[in-house]
C-alpha cells in the first residue's frame, strides 16, 4: 500500500482514540468559554477523522488491484470486484449490487470532503452517523443469516461480517461520528458568552 493509504487508514481506524479523548476532556472542563473552544476544536479533529474514514472507504474499494496503476479501466476492476461484495450480501439482486457498487464509493468519497470542510457541520456529521448506522445493520443482518462473507468496509484487514466488524465499526466509527454530531448541535444551541462589562468607576462616573 502506498505512503497516502497507509496514513489514511491509520487516521480511520485510530482517530477515534483523539476524539474520544477530545470529548472527555470537554466533559470535565466547568469553565463555558474554554468548555466551548475544547468543543470547537473537538469538531474540527473529529471532522478530520470522521471524514478520512469514508475517503478511505472509498479509496479501499477504488485502488487498482496489486501491480496495476491508477486508471479508469483499473478502477472499474475493483468496483466490479466490490460489486460481487455488495452482491454477497443477498440482499440486492446482481444489477442492483453492481450499480450500489458504483455509486457508494463516491458517495463515501463526497462525504468524506463534506465533513472534514465543515460546512454545515451539524447535517454532514448526521448523515455521517446516519451512513455508519446502516452499514452496521447490513452487517449485522448478514451475519443473524449465518453469512460467511467479508464485510467490505474497504477500512484496514478485511474482517468477516460477525461481531469483531460489528465492534469496529461501532467504536472507531460510529462513536466519533456520534460525538461531533452532539457536539455539533450542543455548540450551535449554546451561544457563544458574551464578555463581562465593567462597571464605571466613582471618578468615571462623576465626570
Amino acid at each position: 500500500m502506498d505512503a497516502f493509504g497507509i496514513i489514511l487508514n491509520w487516521l480511520a481506524e485510530w482517530g477515534f482514540l483523539f476524539v474520544v479523548a477530545g470529548a472527555i476532556a470537554a466533559l470535565c472542563v466547568r469553565h463555558p468559554a474554554q468548555r466551548r473552544s475544547l468543543v470547537r476544536a473537538l469538531l474540527i479533529v473529529g471532522g478530520i477523522v470522521v471524514g478520512s474514514i469514508f475517503i478511505a472507504a472509498a479509496y479501499g474499494k477504488l485502488k487498482p488491484l496489486p501491480g496495476f496503476p491508477w486508471s479508469w479501466t483499473s478502477i472499474k476492476i475493483s468496483m466490479a470486484l466490490f460489486a460481487i461484495q455488495v452482491e454477497s450480501y443477498q440482499v440486492l439482486s446482481p444489477k442492483a449490487a453492481n450499480a450500489v457498487a458504483h455509486i457508494l464509493p463516491f458517495a463515501e468519497l463526497f462525504l468524506g470532503i463534506w465533513v472534514v470542510s465543515g460546512i454545515l457541520r451539524r447535517w454532514s456529521s448526521l448523515v455521517a452517523s446516519l451512513a455508519f448506522c446502516g452499514f452496521i445493520i447490513a452487517i449485522f443482518s448478514a451475519y443473524e443469516r449465518g453469512l460467511k462473507i467479508d464485510c467490505g468496509c474497504g477500512v484496514g484487514p478485511p474482517l468477516e461480517a460477525g461481531p469483531a466488524a460489528l465492534l469496529r465499526d461501532g467504536m472507531r466509527f460510529l462513536l466519533p461520528a456520534l460525538i461531533i454530531t452532539v457536539a455539533a448541535f450542543w455548540i450551535r444551541k449554546r451561544p457563544a458568552p458574551s464578555p463581562a462589562v465593567d462597571s464605571p468607576s466613582p471618578v468615571s462616573a462623576a465626570h
